[in-house]
């Protein structure tokens, strides 16, 4: 059984940083492509990032994340990070970790497992 918790959340002032966890049990991480989704107050979930399985290729999905999140994995610690920096109020939502078979994509749907997300606050 897939499974993937979520670690570190919180608040933070505009133009901070914070790095996100998410520790896969039951299954070498780079076998699945893992990927953030997030879902801000009164919008839709949205695919943010996403690291693919053998080659490690990575892709970001909000035009407005680019160059300031960065996924990456720790085969070793079986582990995938999300570092966002210079955040900004707008990044304010739930993330979730997301584990699933074949390549990556900004679609829910192709990806079975879930984090139970964790808190994001951006604000002064």
């Amino acid at each position: 059984q897939l499974r993937v918790v979520e670690s570190g959340g919180g608040l933070v002032q505009p133009g901070g940083s914070l790095r996100l966890s998410c520790a896969a049990s039951g299954f070498p991480i780079d076998y699945y492509s893992i990927g953030w989704f997030r879902q801000g107050p009164g919008k839709e979930r949205e695919g943010v990032s996403c690291i693919s399985p053998s080659d490690g290729s990575t892709y970001y999905y909000v035009d407005s994340v680019k160059g300031r999140f960065t996924i990456s994995r720790d085969n070793a610690k079986n582990t995938v990070y999300l570092q966002m920096n210079s955040l900004k109020p707008e990044d304010t939502a739930i993330y979730y970790c997301v584990a699933g078979w074949g390549g990556c994509s900004d679609q829910p749907s192709r990806f079975p497992s879930w984090g139970q997300g964790t808190q994001v606050t951006v604000s002064s």
